[in-house]
């Protein structure tokens, strides 16, 4: 069948990668796509969330299956678009897709089916907010409420910094109307993992364990991004671990859902704290991690088409998954600026040098192509992967291949997956 991907960053590039290594995969497009995704589907000049242009698209060419990468078009109702229309569709519908668009409403589901997550409250007054922290243990975590590509969290040390943060989202309108209403949690301690499952309403199939980097610099210094890296598989997330995270978060969220009336059909992504024997949900995702997804799918054997059919069909209980049992690490290379206003136009090399290493592939986020130049066109450029027979080698081998591409400003971390290595 004919396959549209929705979106143009890693992730998408990362998917697009794996559906043509798929038997049932005929033509593939890619909406909007990347130079990188042109190599292996056809690009679609439509943006992620224009929802009634890539409506029209998939009736036009008779669309078998669409897969949708970003939150943006998800939260704005994609999938109920596509359902109406009696096309099939993998994702969340719009109900569904609040766990992500809005962590008000994550915050008091977990409260309500007794999740465990760190104890907060919200506000949609600022002078409130800041009353509130005079009396608050720090350090605290300041989120707005709704959609902010991962970049919407600040880690407060004080009073200080926690007001500030009330007065970017809610008084200068950083994250625009994001945040408009605002949580302040508490500070927990640990170390994060992610924990991405495919559901079709009633069963959940979970993939292996990932681990993000979320801030800009070594040693998780500076402001949080949309991810600098990732490794796979997560030492923190042992056996009796994933049994854990299963039996008190993910199960529960799914079947909640289902009380909700809103049942959870696609990518269900749970961002953990881990301490100790303990694990806590930090915030909800309902798509593919990025860049997450890089590392996963460089090790998933099972074909992807059938896992996404049978998640729209409701038959994932007849599917099960099988994985490379080496590690995988990808290196997010960024433009200077990111998080923040970012130059775009550099142009990129090395890049044929850096894929033709063997298990190793550079998957394209942030690029343009400009009169025969890949250039630099978004703050997360590119995400460097590779395979190795354990996190140590996988981490050279991705750094060997980092090491060959160059643009001007560029800059990423050196210790991703450093924490996977014991000693």
């Amino acid at each position: 069948m004919d396959i549209l991907v929705v979106g143009g960053g890693g992730r998408e590039h990362a998917l697009v990668w794996k559906i043509s290594q798929s038997s049932r995969a005929g033509r593939i497009y890619c909406a909007p796509g990347n130079p990188g995704i042109s190599k292996i589907a056809e690009c679609v000049e439509i943006a992620a969330d224009d929802i009634q242009a890539l409506l029209s698209f998939a009736k036009s060419k008779k669309i078998g299956m669409t897969v949708v990468g970003p939150e943006a078009p998800l939260s704005a109702g994609i999938v109920d678009a596509f359902k109406r229309a009696g096309l099939k569709i993998f994702g969340p519908t719009r109900e569904a897709a609040e766990l992500e668009s809005s962590k008000v409403f994550a915050k008091d589901f977990c409260v309500r089916y007794n999740i465990p997550t760190a104890r907060a409250e919200s506000f949609t007054d600022p002078q409130e907010a800041k009353r509130f922290l005079l009396n608050f243990s720090f350090p605290a975590v300041v989120k707005a409420d709704g959609l902010a590509s991962g970049k919407g969290v600040v880690i407060c040390r004080n009073i200080d910094e926690a007001s500030r943060a009330v007065d970017d989202m809610m008084v200068a309108a950083k994250f625009g109307s994001s945040g408009k209403r605002i949580i302040i949690e508490e500070f927990l301690r640990g170390v994060e993992a992610s924990f991405i499952a495919i559901c079709d309403g009633n069963h959940v199939l979970p993939l292996d364990g990932s681990q993000d980097h979320k801030a800009a610099y070594d040693g998780d210094l500076g402001p949080n991004t949309g991810g600098m890296g990732a490794i796979s598989p997560a030492g923190v997330l042992t056996g009796k671990m994933v049994e854990k995270v299963m039996e008190k978060i993910i199960l529960p969220t799914s079947r909640g859902m289902v009380t909700e009336g809103r049942p959870f059909v696609g990518v269900l992504y749970a961002g953990l704290m881990i301490d100790g024997d303990d694990a806590k949900v930090l915030e909800y995702n309902v798509r593919f991690g990025d860049p997450e997804t890089q590392a996963l799918l460089m090790r998933l054997k099972t074909d992807i088409v059938e896992i996404f059919d049978a998640a729209i069909t409701g038959d994932l209980d007849k599917v099960s998954m099988t994985w490379d049992p080496r590690h995988a690490v990808c290196v997010v290379m960024a433009a200077q600026g990111y998080p923040g206003d970012c130059r775009k136009g550099a142009v990129i090399s090395g890049l044929d040098e850096a894929g033709d290493l063997p298990d190793t592939f550079v998957f394209h986020a942030g690029t343009k192509l400009v009169d025969g130049d890949v250039t630099t066109n978004g703050g997360r450029v590119l995400g460097v992967t590779a395979l190795g027979s354990d996190a140590g080698s996988a981490i050279k081998n991705v750094y060997d291949a980092v090491s060959k591409i160059s643009f001007e400003g560029g800059f990423f971390r050196k210790d991703i997956g450093s924490k996977s290595i014991k000693g």
